[in-house]
């Protein structure tokens, strides 16, 4: 139990950390750049990048209830394990689409639980909540 808190905790400490800097008018390159950073650390990923503009290709797309769609089918990750290419974690506003993480995950990484991937989610949310203000950001 003692480790779900200490988890608990990290995570949330990661959403207000990028929360705040968001609230402080950190440059969006600043606030993608954080983000990009977490995303690795929290989904164990080998890469991530980001992309502004529109969306080109269908890629598997990591979902608001932290679920996965391949193509129009969900992908059941607890049995599957992320599939074998880029997964689009997209930065949106009102629905309104900003820009996307692509997520590179390990070959044969363990996929984290819900929890984390909501975690992913919500920062994705804070950096479109950056764009919103701030303006196109491109991958440096």
């Amino acid at each position: 139990m003692k480790l779900v808190t200490v988890t608990d905790a990290a995570h949330l400490a990661r959403i207000h950390e990028t929360a705040c800097l968001v609230q402080a008018g950190a440059s969006s390159y600043d606030v993608v750049d954080q983000v990009r950073h977490q995303l690795v650390e929290i989904l164990g990923l080998r890469g991530c990048r980001f992309e502004h503009g529109t969306l080109l290709g269908r890629h598997p797309r990591l979902e608001q209830d932290g679920s996965l769609i391949v193509g129009r089918a969900h992908w059941d990750l607890d049995k599957d394990g992320w599939p074998g290419e880029e997964i689009e974690l997209r930065a949106a506003v009102g629905g309104r689409y900003l820009g996307r993480f692509m997520l590179q995950p390990e070959p044969g990484a363990v996929v984290p639980p819900l929890q984390t991937r909501l975690v992913a989610v919500s920062l994705a949310d804070h950096v479109g909540a950056a764009l919103d203000t701030a303006g196109p950001v491109l991958d440096r």
